[in-house]
């Protein structure tokens, strides 16, 4: 696959501003040397729109709804509602404690085909459940966006799914110096 000047320097800027050399603990235990840092990402406008606009190319014709995980999923969703004028849910891991109590926020989603958006897709399980979750309450999702995949069977496990999983960067795009353990 040949990569644009364009998109490399979005993937160099990226890497530069997102892609942490640090120590870094996952959610089940897993320590990393490096992580992808998507609050940095999010934090710089340009970079942000730039990224947005990017992602926006992957999003296929017949979406109806982009569907945003918290946290890292959030910003990148309404930047991405911006640049491609459709309109945004965002989803919560689990149902709201309090107030509204919902778990799904935003846009009405009943019968509009849906795409999930995430910063980093590892294994693909918490894109999975958010799918279902999403497909329970009556939003089609055959697909999902990412910023950066990591080859760690979310997309094989998404696919037996039927969610297609599209990424702008995956692991091997981005500099020897941030490739490593991104997470």
């Amino acid at each position: 696959m040949t990569t644009s000047p364009m998109r490399a320097g979005l993937t160099a800027r990226l890497a530069k501003t997102a892609c942490v050399t640090a120590p870094f603990q996952l959610a089940d235990g897993a320590r990393l040397d490096s992580y992808f840092d998507e609050y940095r990402l999010a934090a710089d406008p340009a970079l942000l729109h730039d990224t947005a606009a990017a992602l926006a190319a992957l999003v296929p014709a017949d979406a109806q709804l982009l569907a945003g995980i918290e946290l890292g999923g959030v910003p990148l969703v309404v930047a991405l509602s911006a640049a491609t004028g459709l309109p945004a849910v965002f989803l919560r891991r689990r149902p709201k404690g309090y107030g509204s109590r919902r778990q799904i926020e935003g846009a009405a989603h009943a019968g509009r085909r849906t795409v999930l958006v995430d910063d980093v897709v590892r294994s693909g399980g918490q894109l999975l459940k958010m799918a279902r979750t999403l497909r329970i309450a009556g939003a089609p999702v055959t697909d999902a966006l990412c910023v950066l995949e990591r080859p760690l069977g979310g997309r094989l496990l998404l696919a037996e799914h039927r969610v297609t999983l599209h990424s702008l960067l995956t692991e091997a795009d981005l500099p020897p110096s941030h490739s490593g353990d991104a997470a």
